[in-house]
């Protein structure tokens, strides 16, 4: 297959494919090329048959900062660049729920918009000690249609995360264990060791019995994401040409400089 794009790499250690965010030097947040690279990455890993477990986690300090603020910035005057990021969002996450193999996510720092979402879309979610989630959509104007809005009522009692939503605050380690969000949270040092020591433990299960199982456990998921996320993304692009929206995107592009 033809080589991913830049921002993300896989490396091997076993059966276990490391998959690492690796924009550090911006906070791993996610421009056209790791965008790209996330919704292809799957069909890779797929194709692999020494493949038996995936952990994801990011390089640096954080696991994704979210949308890199230029490239979001850059759809405020060019639809098609944005409706492609759309297609390419729903990419990702309809290749995430097909994908055969466990995937362990090791969130070793921030996991923010995107980050959060396919964070929670693995099959384990292991969290550092100072890690959060954050689905900061609304606080930008948009609709939160391809992430928490979608996902979250799957996975949490929807009283305990609304209020997430709604604000965009964070969801430190402890609590997104507490609400559904995450597996376990883990000390900040032992992060990867842990995710890889699980992820050799399932590598070693019978492979069918694995995959089987984790077919029937998406079923369930990809046919309740059916509607919201057709609804979600939809909503989202309406939300993108808001003057709110504008006003908001350009304000933090500014703080962030």
């Amino acid at each position: 297959m033809d080589p991913l794009p830049p921002g993300l790499t896989v490396t091997a250690d076993g059966p276990v494919r490391i998959v690492l965010i690796d924009r550090p030097d911006a906070l791993n947040a996610v421009n056209a090329d790791l965008h790209r690279a996330l919704a292809e990455v799957w069909r890779h890993l797929a194709a692999d048959t020494e493949a038996r477990v995936v952990v994801l986690t990011g390089a640096g300090r954080t696991f994704s900062a979210g949308g890199d603020l230029d490239w979001i910035t850059s759809f405020l005057d060019d639809p098609v660049a944005r409706d492609e990021s759309i297609r390419e969002g729903a990419q990702i996450i309809e290749e995430m729920l097909r994908f055969p193999l466990p995937v362990i996510a090791a969130v070793n720092g921030a996991a923010v918009g995107l980050g959060a979402s396919i964070a929670v879309l693995c099959d384990v979610v292991l969290m550092s000690e100072r890690a959060y989630l954050a689905d900061p959509h609304v606080a930008v104007g948009l609709v939160a249609g391809d992430g928490g809005a979608a996902f979250w009522p799957l996975l949490t009692p929807i009283l305990r995360t609304r209020e997430y939503l709604y604000t965009g605050d964070r969801i430190d380690a402890a609590t997104a264990v507490d609400v559904g969000l995450a597996s376990r949270v883990v000390a900040t040092d032992a992060l990867l060791p842990e995710a890889l020591a699980l992820a050799h433990r399932i590598a070693a299960q019978p492979p069918e019995a694995v995959r089987g199982t984790k077919r029937v456990v998406n079923m369930y998921l990809s046919q309740a994401l059916a509607g919201p996320m057709q609804a979600g993304f939809a909503a989202e692009i309406v939300s993108m040409q808001t003057t709110e929206h504008r006003d908001r995107l350009l304000a933090l592009r500014q703080r962030a400089r």
